[in-house]
């Protein structure tokens, strides 16, 4: 399971209901100052936009914000935050500007624009699952680097560094769920003769 899901770069989306254009704008934040940054910037590039709505959602504080920009309550920025939140995704922000088609279209008719303007954006950014990973150094003699290549390799391991010098220095990074798993299977395949030190922990993405 990823523990940390967010999105993988700037969305953008559009459609046109009842004549009113919505346009969307997602992209991937890490505080609140980054997120008010991105919805200003936007402001600035609609200013001359009836409405820009908004919502975020921060992993950092458990944080979530909207704003319905004068919309009627609970018809815009409330409709987009329950679309970050139903993806799953975290860090994320996302602004919806409306231009008026001058045809009103109800709280209703509002939501659904507004949620699939938010939605198209955030499927045009994509989804970027990371998770907890382990990062180690393993020391061992030069014949034991065909088997540990294969150990790594079903762990699904990453490879950061290979350094060949009296011995084999390589670092490298396993889930943390794994990392008991391949200490033993490398210490094993070594017959004992490895070094394996913990460096880091960090958060990545399985590689493809």
């Amino acid at each position: 399971m990823s523990d940390y899901i967010t999105v993988r770069k700037h969305g953008r989306s559009s459609l046109t209901v009842k004549k009113s254009e919505f346009i969307g704008y997602c992209a991937h934040v890490t505080s609140e100052e980054e997120a008010r940054g991105f919805i200003d910037e936007i402001r600035k590039k609609h200013s001359d936009a009836r409405h820009n709505v908004y919502a975020y959602v921060l992993k950092n504080g458990n944080t979530a914000r909207y704003s319905d920009d004068r919309e009627p309550q609970g018809s815009a920025g409330l409709p987009v935050l329950g679309v970050i939140e139903k993806s799953g995704v975290t860090d994320t922000v996302i602004v919806v500007t409306r231009y008026f088609g001058g045809i009103l279209l109800g709280t209703g008719g509002l939501a659904r624009a507004y949620s699939d303007a938010a939605r198209g954006a955030l499927n045009d950014s994509g989804i970027a699952e990371f998770s907890y990973f382990r990062v180690c150094r393993a020391v061992f003699p030069y014949p034991y680097y065909g088997k540990i290549q294969k150990i790594l390799s079903a762990l699904n391991a990453i490879v950061d560094s290979v350094d060949f010098a009296d011995s084999v220095t390589l670092v490298f990074a396993v889930r943390e769920e794994l990392a008991g798993n391949a200490d033993s299977a490398i210490t094993e395949a070594c017959a004992g003769r490895v070094t394996l030190t913990r460096l880091d922990t960090r958060l990545d993405s399985d590689p493809v």
